[in-house]
C-alpha cells in the first residue's frame, strides 16, 4: 500500500485522511481476476453491481453515479448510503435475469459471488458477457482457496481473511483509477479492524463455543451453519472462540441433533430483510429454538444467549468488521468473556 504524503478530506463518508496517489492507472489495464484475465481500455462508465457486498464497496468507492443498476440484496444497505442507493435502478431482490442485466447496457457486471456470475452461473457466464463486449469483476473473496463447482455456496480451502476485501478494493480502485479512494477506504476498515480487536483485549471468549446460523429452507429442517473457513470463522478466530462446525463448506446444512452434541454456549442468528427461506425471519428463528425439544434445551438457548448480527456481517463483505464488533459485544454482555 502506498504511503500517504499529504493529507485531503474525501467526501465519501471515510473517517481516515488520505492523500492523493501519485501514480494513474495506465490503460489498456489487464488483470487476473478468479482465474480469468480482464482487460480495460478504460475506467468503466456503467456498472451492473450484483451482490449487496459488493454493492456497499462500490458505494464506499465512490462510485454510486457510474451504477446503473443492483441486485441480491438480504437487507437495507448501509445508512449512509441510503440516498444513493435510492437513485439507482434494483433490478431483482434476489437474481436477476441475463437480458435485465444485459439491459441496462453497462461496461462492467461486478458480481459478489460466482455462482452469480461464474461458470455456472445462475445469472450468466462471464463467456456470455464478453461476447456481448462486457467485462466482468468477481470478488476475489468468492474464488481464492474457494471451489465453486457445485454452483451453490462453495467449499473454502483456506480461513477467510480480510485482506481479500483489501485485495478487492484495491483492484478496483485500480480499474477506475482512484487509487487514493481505495488507499483511504482501505486504511480507514483496518482501523476498525485493529480498534475491534483491540476492544476484546483481556476478553478473549477462550474457545467458546458458537454457532453461526443464516436461514434454513425449513423451519423445523437442517439449518444452513457456517462452516470452518469463512467470514463466521475469521470473526470466531479474532475474537478466540470456537466454531462447532468443522466442514469446509462455507454454509453446510446441519441438522439440530448434530449441533445439540456440540451444545453451543452462544448462537448467532442472522437478520435480514429477504424472505426466500422459511427461517430467514429471525423471529422464526427464535421461536424454533425456544420451542423445538431438542434446540430448547441447548445451553445458549435456556440461558437466551442470541446475538442478532446482520446477515451482511456473516458474508466476506466490509461488513465482516461489523461482525467482529457485534460478537464481542454479545459475549461480553452476556458475562461469558474471560
Amino acid at each position: 500500500m502506498r504511503q500517504f504524503l499529504t493529507s485531503m478530506t474525501f467526501a465519501f463518508g471515510l473517517t481516515g485522511l488520505a492523500a492523493p496517489s501519485l501514480a494513474a492507472t495506465q490503460y489498456p489495464l489487464t488483470i487476473t481476476n478468479c482465474g480469468q484475465q480482464v482487460t480495460f481500455e478504460k475506467a468503466p462508465a456503467k456498472i451492473v453491481s450484483i451482490g449487496q457486498g459488493m454493492t456497499e464497496i462500490l458505494f464506499s468507492l465512490g462510485l454510486a453515479d457510474k451504477i446503473a443498476g443492483t441486485a441480491v440484496w438480504v437487507g437495507p444497505v448501509l445508512p449512509q448510503y441510503a440516498e444513493a442507493n435510492s437513485k439507482i435502478k434494483r433490478l431483482a431482490d434476489n437474481d436477476p435475469s441475463f437480458e435485465s442485466v444485459v439491459g441496462a447496457e453497462p461496461d462492467l457486471v461486478a458480481a459478489e459471488f460466482e455462482w452469480h456470475v461464474g461458470a455456472q452461473g445462475s445469472v450468466g457466464t462471464r463467456e456470455q458477457f464478453s461476447g456481448l463486449g462486457i467485462n466482468t469483476y468477481v470478488a476475489p473473496a468468492d474464488c481464492v482457496a474457494k471451489v465453486n463447482a457445485d454452483g451453490g455456496d462453495g467449499v473454502r480451502k483456506e480461513l477467510f481473511t480480510m485482506d481479500l476485501i483489501y485485495q478487492e478494493i484495491a483492484e478496483l480502485s485500480e480499474i477506475f483509477d482512484i487509487k487514493d479512494r481505495g488507499d483511504a477506504l482501505i486504511a480507514d476498515l483496518k482501523k476498525r479492524e485493529a480498534d475491534a480487536v483491540a476492544s476484546i483485549s483481556g476478553a478473549s471468549a477462550k474457545n467458546l463455543p458458537v454457532v453461526f446460523w443464516f436461514s434454513s429452507k425449513e423451519v423445523n429442517g437442517d439449518a444452513f451453519i457456517a462452516g470452518k473457513n469463512g467470514a463466521p470463522a475469521y470473526i470466531l478466530k479474532t475474537l478466540g472462540a470456537a466454531n462447532v462446525v468443522t466442514t469446509e463448506e462455507e454454509w453446510p446444512l446441519v441438522g439440530w441433533e448434530t449441533i445439540a452434541q456440540a451444545n453451543p454456549a452462544v448462537i448467532v442468528i442472522a437478520t435480514m430483510d429477504r424472505r426466500r427461506y422459511a427461517a430467514d425471519d429471525p423471529k422464526v428463528k427464535l421461536g424454533f429454538l425456544e420451542n423445538d425439544p431438542v434446540t430448547r434445551e441447548l445451553d445458549a438457548v435456556k440461558n437466551k444467549r442470541f446475538v442478532m448480527m446482520d446477515a451482511q456481517s456473516m458474508n466476506p463483505t466490509i461488513r465482516t468488521i461489523d461482525g467482529i464488533e457485534i460478537l464481542a459485544k454479545g459475549i461480553k454482555s452476556s458475562g461469558l468473556a474471560q
